[in-house]
């Protein structure tokens, strides 16, 4: 039986291989001229780290001033059906969720239904006091002293391999850890935390006067187009959902664990693809989809009590490359997938890349940035 089930991981691992080498998906013919050798050479490097990583399913998507010139799936979406890759994939994007959430949060901002500063007892009233105020403002910041989620080698202990389900309502996962304490006091010290964005999630529930995901739905991904966005809900069937692998300890590619995302849906629990993400990526250009001052806030770094930078601003990463140009980013990593979504704001540049197995890194996503910054037509595209 062994000896079957050795052979059964053998041949999917080279099928996988096979289909990554040969088999790319489908790349736009409207591609403009001046991109085909940053994209040829992005294939390279997407298809060497796919093999070496042994990751089944990958797309990429990127968009320049709002125009997607790329978007290719590469590999495998589900390997038992053997059903390839394709931009309308949908992956497991994780932490990039909280991007979205923050959009929620800044609309809620902009139609004056929510103080950024407030308690969030004004919100959610009962939650518990702490020894300070928390804030909307320093949810969104991870600045709020709320624990992250606890790793355990021990697979029935680690909270991120949750399998309950909180389908009825965000409070009930806030009761998870409402009463646990703080990691230290809010605004005191920058901690990530996941569970500091389900609690923002709350607040945007009762702050708008309806349930989070349709909140974000009908205010983020509907007037941003993203039709292929939406939570990672394991009642329901959602078409083009990948399947979602590991390795075993033979590093042969197996189904990932059953897992239940509906207790961090805004940190961590929906599924995008990598065009929806560049298009939402795209949003934040310029002004349109959120108000001048409410991008500015939303791209500018907090910062402590005692004035130290956290760069980060609404949920999002804040930094320089090596080239000293500016940028916003997002990393996310879950059983079953990783992404990764860049914004250059000056360049007018949107990168995202998602893939469907768990641990595998997107480093290239650096590698094929710097293609296209450094091809001269794109160094000379400005925003108009």
């Amino acid at each position: 039986m062994r000896k079957r089930s050795e052979q059964t991981s053998y041949s999917i691992n080279w099928f996988l291989v096979g289909l990554i080498v040969v088999f790319c998906g489908h790349a736009d013919s409207q591609t403009p001229g001046e991109y085909k050798n940053a994209i040829a050479k992005g294939k390279t490097i997407i298809t060497d780290t796919m093999a070496k990583q042994k990751i089944p399913g990958l797309s990429i998507a990127v968009a320049v001033n709002g125009k997607i010139i790329w978007s290719e799936g590469f590999g495998v979406a589900n390997l038992e059906n053997q059903i390839r890759t394709t931009p309308a994939t949908r992956f497991r994007i994780a932490s990039v969720s909280k991007t979205f959430t923050s959009a929620a949060m800044a609309k809620l901002y902009e139609q004056s239904k929510l103080d950024l500063d407030a308690p969030v007892q004004t919100y959610v009233t009962d939650f518990p006091l702490k020894e300070r105020k928390i804030t909307a403002r320093q949810l969104v910041g991870h600045l709020s002293g709320i624990r992250h989620l606890r790793r355990d080698q021990d697979e029935a202990k680690d909270e991120f391999y949750d399998r309950k389900n909180y389908y009825e309502n965000v409070a009930e996962a806030v009761e998870f850890f409402k009463n646990d304490p703080l990691d230290f006091a809010p605004g005191s010290k920058y901690g990530y935390s996941s569970f500091g964005f389900t609690l923002l999630s709350a607040v945007i529930e009762n702050a708008g006067k309806q349930d989070f995901l349709t909140y974000v739905r009908q205010e983020v991904f509907q007037p941003l187009k993203m039709l292929d966005s939406a939570a990672d809900d394991n009642r329901k069937i959602i078409p083009n959902r990948a399947g979602f692998y590991s390795l075993d300890v033979n590093l042969n590619v197996i189904n990932a664990p059953y897992i239940d995302q509906s207790r961090s849906w805004a940190g961590g629990g929906f599924l995008s693809t990598s065009e929806d993400m560049v298009r939402f990526g795209s949003a934040f250009l310029k002004p349109g989809f959120l108000r001048a001052e409410t991008l500015k806030e939303m791209f500018t770094s907090q910062t402590t009590d005692d004035g130290k930078e956290t760069g980060v601003g609404f949920a999002w990463r804040i930094k320089k490359d090596p080239d000293g140009r500016l940028f916003y980013n997002h990393p996310g990593e879950n059983v079953g997938g990783r992404s990764y979504l860049i914004i250059y704001p000056k360049e007018g540049m949107v990168i995202a890349m998602a893939h469907n197995i768990t641990g595998a890194h997107l480093g290239s996503i650096t590698e094929i940035s710097k293609l296209f910054l450094n091809d001269e037509m794109v160094r000379n595209t400005r925003l108009q």
